[in-house]
């Protein structure tokens, strides 16, 4: 039986912390699987959890698929060199 698309659902991935003191994070509203990537400073990013209610999700409760080809991040194309 497939869950039904639940928009008071909220939920994040934590990806890092940088040394200037953002946070990187995605952030689903319903499906965790389609996120938008945002960066916030650490005390707007813990209120910011805190206000939407959040479920922290990771590797084990939602993976990544390295392999496919279509799931990539925006900050990967830095990492990344996209040929043709």
């Amino acid at each position: 039986m497939v869950e039904q698309f639940n928009p008071e659902k909220r939920f994040v991935r934590f990806v890092e912390k940088r040394e200037d003191g953002f946070v990187l994070f995605e952030f689903a509203v319903g499906e965790p699987e389609i996120f938008a990537e945002m960066i916030l400073k650490e005390e707007d990013y813990v209120i910011f959890c805190k206000e939407q209610g959040v479920v922290m999700i990771d590797e084990d409760s939602n993976p990544i698929d390295e392999g496919n080809d279509f799931e990539w991040r925006l900050r990967d194309a830095t990492q990344k060199r996209i040929d043709k």
